[in-house]
């Protein structure tokens, strides 16, 4: 199983996790031309696309890929984006396993300012168990026997602080950054709070234009937790085994 980066910011976010015969993606922020060249334009191995959150860089062309593949989210996000159950879109509950494809997937409740936000457990023969949590503060729950770990470290404090001292950030995109992503220095706690003895790779996902530092958190996340660690960046492939 291979992980491929369609892009991973707050213009666009969108992965693929596929082999040769089978995929499925996570998120629909990016073009849906984009997506079907990173499959070879065989849209049809795809088992599904699990949207997180309604949010336009991680939604803005479900219109487009539920005429292509199956959409599944919570029923809060489908409703924010107004696509009816039946029309290939599926609402999912929270914390049960559903089977989509050779994928078992479990969604979770996630801290955003958003509709019904989650992130998914997501387990596959080929790789194990990934984490994938974007767009939250923090996480509530932990999580065992982890292989792989795709998560938000958007921001520094100090680089936040800073560029809202200067004029850059605005108080109330500050504010609202601090409620609904989460920094590096969470990242590493959330982390440290889960079982990493298994986790072969940790991407780092959604890292702020204006108040991260890619280095820094690169070597921060990895002097803490020991593992290897990548920053999610358009056409970053990752080999899962």
């Amino acid at each position: 199983m291979e992980l491929t980066v369609l892009n991973s910011g707050s213009d666009a976010n969108g992965y693929i996790l596929q082999n040769e015969s089978e995929a499925i993606v996570l998120e629909c922020g990016c073009s849906l031309a984009r997506c079907e060249e990173a499959l070879g334009y065989n849209v049809g191995k795809v088992a599904g696309c699990l949207i997180t959150h309604e949010h336009g860089d991680h939604s803005r062309f479900a219109a487009q890929y539920v005429k292509r593949m199956p959409l599944f989210a919570t029923q809060g996000t489908l409703d924010a984006l107004r696509l009816e159950q039946g029309s290939n879109a599926t609402a999912l509950q929270l914390k049960r396993t559903v089977q989509i494809g050779s994928f078992k997937v479990m969604p979770f409740a996630t801290q955003h300012d958003a509709a019904q936000p989650c992130g998914y457990l997501i387990k596959h023969a080929d790789f194990g168990l990934l984490l994938f949590a974007t767009d939250t503060y923090y996480l509530r729950y932990t999580f065992a026997g982890l292989n792989y770990i795709m998560i938000e470290c958007n921001y520094d404090q100090r680089i936040l602080d800073e560029n809202t001292r200067n004029g850059i950030v605005p108080m109330v995109v500050r504010e609202r950054v601090q409620r609904s992503h989460m920094s590096c220095a969470d990242c590493i706690k959330t982390l440290k709070a889960n079982d990493l003895s298994q986790v072969k790779a940790i991407v780092l996902l959604h890292l702020s234009g204006n108040n991260s530092n890619a280095d820094n958190f690169l070597e921060r996340v990895k002097r803490n937790t020991g593992k290897h660690t990548i920053i999610a960046q358009k056409g970053v492939e990752l080999e899962m085994l």
